[in-house]
């Protein structure tokens, strides 16, 4: 199992990796999730890919298994920023609820925001925790080369049964909320007491 940190700048150096966590992407938030999300070229994208954005694949013989999608909170493209600043400006639509969050949402060059998550459903269950746990590593590790010393995220409300078996020590920034398919919340997950 390898992880690599994608970015603009590196991507011609790993072949169709970025091209296929675009398509493990599609595969896990379209296909399997039915979220109506952009997609071209069997590949799901959105308004923050842009080369601000890194974006981590834990991926094994040429297959993606995991991704993750890393965006400063100093980003902006256009009316964009980051999807959960931009969720409590209301620029969103309203797909995401815009009191998310108890407080306005930081633009701070050591935050960053962790995005687009997924663990490919091909995976079986008994590989599925070794994957999660080399995310959690892949996550914190690529954040910190970032200079990042805390992350935000919108992730599933159940967050605190597995995020300090992790390893992870997080805080919750915003109420639980029901979305789509399921029950979320923002979260901060703190890396400074992590760095060596």
């Amino acid at each position: 199992m390898q992880i690599t940190t994608l970015s603009f700048s590196n991507l011609h150096n790993h072949g169709e990796l970025f091209a296929n966590l675009f398509r493990a992407r599609k595969q896990s938030f379209i296909v399997h999730k039915n979220w109506d999300l952009p997609e071209s070229d069997d590949m799901e994208f959105d308004q923050y890919d842009t080369p601000q954005s890194r974006w981590i694949a834990i991926h094994d013989m040429g297959e993606v298994l995991a991704g993750i999608r890393l965006t400063p909170t100093t980003a902006r493209c256009g009316i964009y920023s980051y999807m959960i600043r931009d969720a409590q400006e209301g620029i969103l639509g309203g797909s995401i609820p815009q009191d998310l969050l108890n407080d306005p949402a930081p633009v701070d060059p050591h935050i960053w925001e962790c995005s687009r998550v997924f663990v490919s459903h091909s995976i079986p269950q008994m590989y599925r925790r070794k994957v999660h746990f080399k995310m959690v590593e892949a996550m914190t590790s690529s954040a910190r080369d970032l200079g990042a010393t805390k992350l935000i995220a919108l992730t599933g409300s159940n967050w605190p049964r597995w995020y300090g078996r992790c390893g992870l020590t997080a805080e919750a920034l915003g109420p639980e909320m029901w979305i789509d398919d399921g029950s979320f919340q923002c979260v901060a997950i703190d890396l400074a007491s992590k760095m060596h």
